[in-house]
């Protein structure tokens, strides 16, 4: 997948956990500061990508995570 499949991915996951319209979510947004995502909000989110684009986030990983475009990187790194 590229990387542009991968956002677009993401992006509908964004907008169905979090309600945010499609068209505002960007590669730049913070999952706690944009989309005010508490830790709970994160693992499950986490979990719904591990299944949808069949990786495996690291714990120690999550935390460097914090937008949208870092998870975009690590799961082109890691596909």
């Amino acid at each position: 997948m590229t990387e542009e499949e991968i956002f677009n991915k993401i992006k509908e996951l964004v907008t169905d956990r979090f309600g945010v319209e499609e068209d505002r979510v960007t590669r730049e947004m913070t999952f706690q500061g944009d989309l005010g995502a508490d830790s709970l909000d994160v693992v499950e989110l986490v979990m719904e990508l591990e299944d949808n684009f069949g990786v495996q986030i690291a714990d120690e990983d999550i935390e460097t995570i914090v937008t949208i475009d870092d998870i975009v990187k690590y799961i082109k790194a890691h596909q």
